[in-house]
């Protein structure tokens, strides 16, 4: 570690930290509804949007319906995704004549993007034409986004209103925060990306020499305007199969810091969102130290095992930190830093390939998942998450002081606590679960390159990734089969809406409640104490949980490293 690696970790913390007020702010402005500057451009195309979709953007939704209407919607797009791809041979931009994407590959990807996962099994620039690219996946990384945020928008309404029974639009919350933050912001995004060196064509590709004199085929296409916004909304899947690590997608050190700022941005401003929602924005600074807790926690273990390497590299005499795996444009640090920011935010996209990080610090990124989107998280689904823990610690506090918890003025009860848990439930069902079938199941043991404690890393990796909706992978596992396409496709589709709909539920019984003020014998949720809580109980949930899993995987392959042996 070096002190120029701890000023870039630094220095990208302060930005996060001056960006979360702004940010909070105008996503506060459309949480309530209010006019933004972009109105006077943008509220006729919204109001065209209602008027099309036979909308009343005024008329609010209790959570049945708020749920029911996201569900079908969520459907509806995952099934146009899934024929895209299906008749991809016959449509048009598909100047590589790719032909159509297999069923079990299709339905793979139509899920792995509608719930904002982007896990991929495939190269994209070799399985997808420009058109899939964009029709199938690209709009997904805006429509998933702005579902997540909705979501949050929908639980904030229920800690901050009083005795009612709505929670919001949904369409009109998805409307308004793809139109008045994710497109403007993509849009300028992208133009900097293309300054930057990032391609946006039509162009299949261009011919080119190598310095030995080889020909080579360079593909291209229109990648900066996915870029943009997979990095904004947190989805993570790359135009290119080496994801963010090609110079294509990542060109300099530059876009790699501003491709890790995008990755937090609008999590970070949700906290802030959620203080000004609740009339106490000291409530929203708590939730970003604990999140800030545990990311530093994280870039610090990660960071720490790469740059001292292995040590059976240390017996050959190598000096250094562990480069494999990784581009130099980055270093050890950038790769590091980039790996724990998109496994905490739910993001997936990758400069670095994790399979080859020390065992230990490829541990990191993993266990950030499992925690189930709370160190920032995804858009949206980052801060409705860790209220989710903050439910379960409130309980925890309300039995230390002996009274019936409170936060934020509403008490938490049995049926809040219950579907708290049974959302949180999810995470271990599904992660533990599919590990589980994997390494029993013969179509499950053909997938790991790797045997022993590594190949079981591998398998462990991919459904923590799937069931979290991250996305990205150790890479050592050959998951493009009908067996592991199947059963990740179910692992992401339970992981997105089985955690939602509880969330949804909580937000309803929340906003049917009255104010409760804060007394004597409230427990406080503002000071150091109540941040404190708060990362005992997600590491101790999260620890006890998935300990044994981690213990046969990351944490053996860091033991039988130290004795001398190799998977």
């Amino acid at each position: 570690m070096t002190a120029q690696g701890w000023a870039l970790i630094a220095l990208f913390i302060a930005i996060l930290g001056l960006a979360a007020k702004p940010a909070g702010l105008w996503l506060f402005a459309l949480y309530e509804g209010r006019r933004t500057p972009l109105h006077a451009v943008l509220g006729p195309v919204e109001r065209g949007f209602y008027r099309v979709a036979g909308v009343n953007p005024a008329k609010e939704q209790g959570w049945r319906a708020y749920a029911l209407h996201m569900l079908l919607f969520q459907l509806a797009t995952a099934l146009l995704t899934y024929f895209v791809l299906r008749a991809q041979a016959v449509l048009p931009l598909n100047p590589g004549k790719l032909p159509g994407v297999g069923a079990d590959g299709a339905m793979n990807t139509a899920i792995s993007f509608v719930t904002n996962t982007n896990w991929q099994w495939y190269s994209g620039e070799s399985t997808l034409s420009n058109l899939s690219q964009m029709l199938a996946l690209t709009i997904h990384n805006f429509l998933s986004a702005a579902t997540g945020i909705a979501i949050a928008f929908a639980l904030f309404r229920g800690f901050a209103r009083r005795e009612c029974a709505t929670v919001g639009n949904f369409w009109a919350d998805m409307t308004r925060v793809t139109l008045y933050i994710l497109v403007p912001i993509s849009v300028i995004y992208a133009l900097y990306l293309v300054w930057a060196g990032v391609p946006q064509t039509f162009v299949a590709g261009i011919d080119t020499h190598t310095l030995e004199g080889a020909k080579q085929t360079l593909a291209l296409g229109p990648v900066a305007s996915q870029e943009a916004i997979k990095m904004l909304g947190t989805n993570g899947g790359g135009f290119f199969n080496a994801n963010s690590a090609h110079p294509f997608e990542n060109p300099s050190a530059m876009t790699n810091l501003v491709q890790m700022l995008s990755i937090f941005v609008l999590g970070v401003g949700l906290t802030y969102t959620f203080g000004k929602a609740v009339g106490d924005t000291r409530q929203g600074w708590a939730i970003l130290a604990a999140m800030t807790i545990l990311f530093v926690a994280g870039v610090a273990v990660s960071y720490g095992m790469e740059a001292h390497s292995t040590p059976l590299m240390h017996q050959l005499g190598l000096a250094g930190g562990n480069m494999e795996g990784k581009e130099v444009r980055f270093g050890i640090v950038g790769s590091a830093l980039f790996a724990v920011v998109t496994t905490a935010a739910s993001c997936g996209a990758v400069n670095a390939m994790h399979d080859s990080f020390t065992a230990l610090g490829g541990l990191i990124p993993m266990f950030n998942m499992e925690l189930g989107e709370v160190v920032i998280g995804g858009v949206g689904a980052g801060i409705y998450g860790f209220l989710l823990f903050a439910i379960l610690s409130v309980f925890v506090a309300g039995l230390m002081v002996g009274r019936t918890p409170e936060y934020v003025g509403k008490k938490i009860e049995s049926r809040e606590v219950k579907l708290a848990v049974l959302a949180i439930a999810v995470l271990p069902l599904m992660i533990l679960g599919g590990s589980a079938i994997a390494t029993v199941a013969q179509a499950g043991l053909a997938g790991p390159l790797n045997k022993g404690p590594h190949g079981f890393s591998e398998i462990l990796y991919a459904f923590s990734s799937a069931t979290a909706n991250n996305g990205s992978a150790f890479a050592g596992l050959t998951a493009g089969t009908p067996f592991y396409n199947g059963l990740l496709g179910i692992a992401m589709w339970v992981g997105r809406f089985f955690m939602i709909v509880p969330v949804l539920a909580i937000a309803g019984s929340l906003a049917g409640k009255k104010h409760t003020p804060a007394s004597a014998g409230s427990f406080p949720t503002t000071g150091a104490l109540w941040v404190g809580l708060l990362v005992g109980i997600i590491v101790i949930v999260g620890g006890l949980t998935f300990l044994p899993g981690l213990a046969l995987g990351p944490i053996a392959d860091h033991f039988t490293a130290v004795s001398g042996q190799l998977f």
